[in-house]
């Protein structure tokens, strides 16, 4: 497989008779380290502590894993009033408010947290702001399991900003007393233009001290903006409720690719897509497994489509360490507490 590095290659490439039909697959892709861990946490609970193992909300947003937990015997739930007192409990990578872990204490239930280390981080920022008393204004999509956990932090400070009409409605005590911040896995490009907006509004409103959206997301947008530059088509695998999924459906078009689609499976993609188009490209969002992507490669090289050259942005080699709960009681038990995957 071709490993294409420089833009100036993926252009010069372009021109060559021999790539009529080819795909142009993103690199970095799938998943970051912080899904990884998490779903680690969940296999390697069941095998510690047995079945059932519960998990509030989907563990990472992807039908595939979540349909894989549980057929080693995960159980998802919404909320903790669902989850036998004793029992264990995984909160999932999108991490949870305090009120959330207040209730699973009030059960008695032996919980895990496999919040994504990044979004913990993003968690002590609203906790460090509303020490210092702080408007904050949380850029994400209401509703986001991510964004409810971390507005959850202060619940009475945070005012979470998603649409215009959100920015207009903005209200707070001390405008020179006021930072933003966001969302993990939103559209870099997308956040900045809503802080314009917040600026218009708020000249002094503060940064964050550090990016809050994540590597993984980034490295992402910038590999599908490559491909999507030079593609025809691209093909976006994860799930409909993964936010980083529908960016870089976003940013793929953004970028000048003519059509772009999202796709859980393989079997969603229609032929009807293909008419005239000459290079694919292939990205996945941040929680979906290689072997979904490698689906789609089989049957785009069924189609014709069986030159694919990697379009690689950045190298990832990143990992976290298993939840300490875990951690602890793995150890306890002699049992291996490594975490190491790389992924590109």
């Amino acid at each position: 497989m071709t490993v294409i590095k420089d833009t100036a290659d993926l252009g010069q490439e372009s021109q060559t008779p021999s790539s009529s039909k080819r795909v142009l697959l993103a690199a970095p892709r799938g998943y970051c380290a912080g899904v990884d861990r998490a779903v680690i946490a969940v296999e390697k609970a069941l095998d510690h502590y047995g079945s059932p193992v519960y998990v509030r909300k989907q563990i990472v947003h992807n039908k595939h894993v979540v349909s894989s937990l549980e057929k080693r015997g995960a159980i998802f739930v919404e909320e903790v009033d669902e989850v036998p007192t004793g029992s264990v409990l995984v909160f999932s990578a999108h991490g949870v408010s305090p009120a959330v872990v207040a209730a699973a204490e009030a059960r008695g239930l032996n919980t895990i947290d496999a919040t994504c280390p990044l979004v913990t981080k993003v968690h002590r920022e609203v906790q460090r702001f509303a020490s210092e008393d702080y408007d904050i204004l949380l850029i994400g999509h209401e509703g986001h399991e991510e964004v409810e956990g971390t507005a959850g932090e202060a619940p009475d400070i945070v005012q979470i900003i998603d649409k215009d009409e959100s920015i207009a409605g903005a209200r707070v005590r001390d405008p020179k007393k006021l930072i933003w911040l966001s969302q993990t896995t939103l559209s870099v490009d997308e956040t900045m233009e809503t802080v314009v907006k917040l600026r218009q509004k708020f000249p002094d409103l503060q940064n964050p001290p550090s990016d809050d959206i994540c590597y993984a997301t980034q490295n992402r947008q910038v590999a599908i903006k490559k491909v999507g530059a030079a593609s025809d088509l691209v093909i976006v695998v994860g799930s409909a409720n993964s936010s980083n999924t529908v960016r870089l459906v976003e940013v793929a078009l953004e970028a000048g690719a003519k059509a772009s689609y999202r796709v859980d499976f393989a079997s969603e993609i229609k032929d009807e897509w293909f008419e005239g188009v000459e290079t694919v490209g292939v990205s996945s969002g941040a929680s979906v497994p290689e072997e979904l992507v490698d689906e789609v490669l089989v049957y785009l090289a069924e189609r014709g489509y069986g030159d694919v050259r990697t379009v690689q942005t950045a190298e990832e080699d990143i990992q976290f360490s298993l939840p300490p709960e875990l951690r602890k009681e793995l150890k306890a038990a002699g049992t291996d507490v490594s975490n190491k995957v790389k992924r590109s």
